[in-house]
């Protein structure tokens, strides 16, 4: 492919026009960790040539023909009207220049959309303002949310200031990662709770919106072993800055010891909610929001916030609690609990609100 010498040619240039710039390099795209990244990257790189060789000889035509032809070196302008040589190069030159870019682009396109015969299915669903993961074929679920303490995010003292600088991917740390072994084909099947999100990881070549209702897939397959990060790259509200997607690509081994675990807590979770009353439950999972009211959760024991959703009746919030609704999950929380156990739960709050 072109790709290798076009890299080396840009790794060569960029320096050399960005001389007093140090790191240059992060004015291009992120490295590509995947195939799909590959040409993507390749393709933007063979644009982005394209364009300087047109930019070259457009504007140093129109530079030399001022220079040579103004007025003061005596120059009249000549009068013509019509030139059908020059038409049909202005038309079938650019018509050659969209041609060659557009089969590559139709390739890595058609190429991004083949996500068939997957190693690994992975269903990751947009919240306000978290992601939620399920590994379809091995039965583990859990939720992942920006890991950084507000208190840090929010700092605006020099102390904070500083611990911010110490920690560069303070707004890109996650409690729980995706974790998916090196050389295998990951699809990710990618839907929506609430609102419009985007599933965007730029290290892989990856990003497809999140749309209630609808259920898109992409597919990446990690180069090699690390810790790749994204964003939700889709406006999606106040808290749209703080939904983080982290990724950890290891050795089979150590996924297959990081499966194992993750259906060992999923288990214990299962076990556990379905002994557990409405306050256990609200204490373990639902003190997060309704203990702080934020993100419009009403706070236990407002009655002032309580009120007008008590007036919609306990079957009303029983389905919400159910299904989720706004920021809430579905199902209450990260444990697979039973319908009778959030039911409780929900009388429990309720009944705090009265």
């Amino acid at each position: 492919m072109i790709s290798k010498w076009v890299q080396y040619f840009l790794a060569a240039l960029i320096p050399a026009l960005l001389p007093g710039i140090a790191g240059a390099e992060r004015y291009n795209l992120q490295a590509p960790q995947s195939l799909i990244a590959h040409e993507i990257y390749d393709l933007h790189t063979l644009i982005f040539l394209i364009c300087c060789a047109i930019f070259v000889v457009v504007f140093g035509t129109m530079t030399y023909s001022i220079i040579k032809h103004r007025k003061a070196a005596g120059h009249k302008a000549a009068q013509f009207h019509e030139n059908t040589t020059v038409e049909i190069i202005w038309t079938v030159v650019p018509f050659i220049i969209l041609i060659g870019m557009a089969i590559p682009a139709t390739k890595t396109i058609l190429a991004m959309k083949d996500t068939s015969n997957p190693d690994i299915t992975i269903k990751a669903t947009g919240y306000q303002w978290k992601w939620g993961y399920d590994y379809l074929h091995d039965g583990v679920s859990f939720y992942s949310s920006l890991a950084t303490p507000r208190d840090l995010v929010t700092d605006k003292s020099p102390e904070g200031a500083k611990k911010r600088a110490e920690h560069a991917n303070y707004l890109l740390e996650v409690d729980n990662p995706v974790v998916v072994p090196v050389g295998k084909k990951i699809r990710v099947i990618i839907t929506a709770n609430d609102v419009i999100h985007a599933w965007w990881v730029p290290a892989f070549g990856v990003k497809q919106d999140a749309i209630p209702g609808f259920v898109r897939d992409t597919w990446f397959r990690a180069d090699k072993v690390g810790i790749y990060r994204g964003q939700c790259a889709e406006l999606c509200g106040k808290e749209h800055g703080f939904m983080p997607i982290v990724v950890e690509v290891v050795e089979q081994e150590k996924y297959d010891q990081w499966i194992a675990e993750q259906k060992k807590k999923t288990a214990a979770n299962a076990a556990a909610s379905g002994t557990m009353d409405g306050k256990a439950v609200y204490e373990k999972y639902c003190v997060a929001c309704h203990g702080t009211g934020v993100a419009g959760a009403p706070k236990l024991g407002d009655k002032a916030a309580w009120a007008p959703r008590l007036k919609q009746g306990q079957e009303v919030l029983y389905t919400h609690a159910l299904k989720g609704f706004k920021a809430m999950p579905p199902k209450g929380g990260a444990a697979d609990m039973s319908d009778a156990v959030i039911k409780a739960t929900v009388d429990y709050l309720s009944a705090a609100g009265k």
